[in-house]
Order: C-alpha cells, then sequence, then structure tokens
C-alpha cells in the first residue's frame, strides 16, 4: 500500500489512470446503491410496520383500534441487501456473469442487452458508470495526490448515489448523508480542509438553516417545504468545506433549484404545487465549493468592492 501511495505522488499519470479505473468499479457499484438501497429501506419499514402493531395486538388483544389496525404480518423476506442476491435481468432472471459486469465495456460489448434475451439494458448503468469515473477524475486533477484529493473522491462516491436516489424517490437516505457527516468530522481533526471547530459549526450552521427555513415555510403555508435528509446533507457538507462556505453552496443550490422549477411549472403547465428534489443542487454545489471555495469568495468579495 505504501508503495501504491508513493507511486500516486511521483506518478500523475498512475495516480489519474488508477483513480478512474477504481471509479469505474465504484459507479458499478452505486448503480447497486441507488436500485437496493430504497428498497431495502421500504423493507425494513414494512417489518418494524408489523412488529409494532403484533406487539400492540398482543398487549391489548381486545383493543378495537389496535385489532382493526392489525393485519397478518407478511413471510420474512428473501436476503436482499446490497450483495445478495447476485444480480439478474429483471425481464428472464439471469443471472449476470463476471464478463457481462465489466463497466461500460460488457455494455458496449453487449450491444446494451441481455446476453440472455436480448432485452434491452438502461443506458443509465454505463453512464452512472462514466459519469462517477469522470468527475473523480476531474476532483483528483484539481487536489492530486492528497488527503484531500482522497476525501474528495470519497465525497464523491456517496454524493453520486444521493443525487440519482433523490431525482428517483424524493429521499436522502440516512444511510448516506450521516457517514458522509462523520467522515468529514474525522477528517476535520486531521484538518484536511478545515479545522475541526470551523467544521463542527459549519455542520451545525448547516442543519440549523435549512431547518429553520422548513420551519417558517411550514408556519406560514402549512407544507413541507423538504425533508430532513436536505438537512443532514447540509451538515455533511458544511463539515467538509466549513461554515464560511455555506453561503456559497445555499445561494448556488438555490438559485439553480429556482430556475430549474420555474422552467418546470411552465413546461407542465403546473399551479405552483410541483415536487422539486433539492438534494442534488445542494450535492453539486457542495462539490463545486469545496474545489473552488476561496476563489469564489474572494471574487465576490471584489465584485463587492468594486
Amino acid at each position: 500500500m505504501t508503495a501504491i501511495i508513493e507511486l500516486c505522488q511521483t506518478s500523475p499519470v498512475f495516480f489519474l489512470s488508477l483513480v478512474f479505473i477504481v471509479s469505474l468499479l465504484v459507479g458499478s457499484f452505486l448503480n447497486v446503491v441507488v436500485y437496493r438501497l430504497p428498497i431495502m429501506m421500504e423493507r425494513e419499514f414494512t417489518a418494524e410496520y408489523h412488529a409494532y402493531y403484533e406487539a400492540d395486538a398482543q398487549v391489548f388483544p381486545n383493543d378495537e383500534n389496535t385489532n382493526s389496525n392489525t393485519q397478518p404480518s407478511p413471510p420474512p423476506p428473501a436476503v436482499f441487501n446490497l450483495i445478495k442476491p447476485d444480480s439478474t435481468c429483471p425481464a428472464c432472471g439471469h443471472r449476470i456473469r463476471a464478463w457481462e459486469n465489466i463497466p461500460v465495456i460488457s455494455y458496449l460489448f453487449l450491444k446494451g442487452r441481455c446476453a440472455s434475451c436480448k432485452t434491452a439494458i438502461s443506458p443509465r448503468y454505463p453512464i452512472v458508470e462514466l459519469t462517477t469515473a469522470l468527475v473523480c477524475l476531474g476532483v483528483a486533477w484539481h487536489f492530486g495526490a492528497t488527503g484531500q484529493g482522497a476525501l474528495a473522491i470519497l465525497t464523491c462516491w456517496f454524493l453520486i448515489p444521493m443525487v440519482l436516489i433523490d431525482f428517483d424517490r424524493m429521499l436522502l437516505p440516512d444511510q448516506l448523508t450521516l457517514p458522509l457527516l462523520w467522515i468529514a468530522l474525522i477528517a476535520s481533526t486531521q484538518q484536511v480542509f478545515v479545522d475541526p471547530t470551523t467544521a463542527i459549526i459549519g455542520a451545525a450552521a448547516g442543519y440549523l438553516c435549512l431547518w429553520s427555513v422548513y420551519w417558517l415555510f411550514k408556519l406560514f403555508t402549512g407544507k413541507e417545504g423538504m425533508g430532513y435528509g436536505d438537512f443532514k446533507l447540509l451538515a455533511a457538507l458544511g463539515a467538509l468545506v466549513g461554515w464560511q462556505g455555506l453561503p456559497v453552496i445555499i445561494i448556488m443550490s438555490s438559485l439553480v433549484g429556482a430556475v430549474v422549477g420555474i422552467a418546470l411549472m411552465f413546461k407542465k403547465q403546473s399551479n405552483g404545487s410541483i415536487a422539486i428534489p433539492f438534494g442534488p443542487y445542494l450535492a453539486v454545489a457542495g462539490l463545486i465549493t469545496l474545489m473552488y471555495k476561496q476563489p469564489i469568495i474572494d471574487t465576490y468579495i471584489n465584485w463587492v468592492l468594486s
């Protein structure tokens, strides 16, 4: 491992090539995360729901309201996690073999179709793999073979599935936001990007900022404007970039989100109640801020003072 680290530091070509290849493989796994993690969460919620009402039925067997809500619990589900069962074709159940699961290359070799039944495979899979590799390659090029580069690449591996899951399900899982928050706080003890005090204040301010907006919006409209996952994501980003970078993230994400929201409202002729995931804009703005925080802040200050 030491030899690989030294080679990465002395040979930029080797370092960038390694990041690209590893990120392609990670991108393939992220496709699994994006598909399976929400299903795992739904199954866990369903199991907890039935366990709760079955427990109530045992404690209050004659309670009319409890009995009306209690239904026979479903059979225990088959093993379903990020590892098992093996990936299969949803159309014919063909088990995806190793050579059929090589990022991007297998999709091109199979011409975008299942090797067994020839059903079309969604191009989203190779797009996610290639996007992950290219984004991480850009981050690696920017930071180099440093601790900052390693943490930024790891951050990308968390942000990409968050973006996709939020687009698909309007959901930012705790299984992704909270580990990123703790990784950022732990990294601050080594002052990778910011010191611990700045990271802690950034995390707290990030969470409380959107939390306050949420409750103000709910107070005046009676509606929920965003989810708690957005609070946790901004807390994690605040721990990464520090409290100084939070205004940059909030302004960029809000502007882009507003533009996209208005465009969608006009396109769909909506009455203003359209739901738009905010997590993707936070994630993109957070990554840009992580890479260019100080130049953005300096440019803004010079613009204000000029």
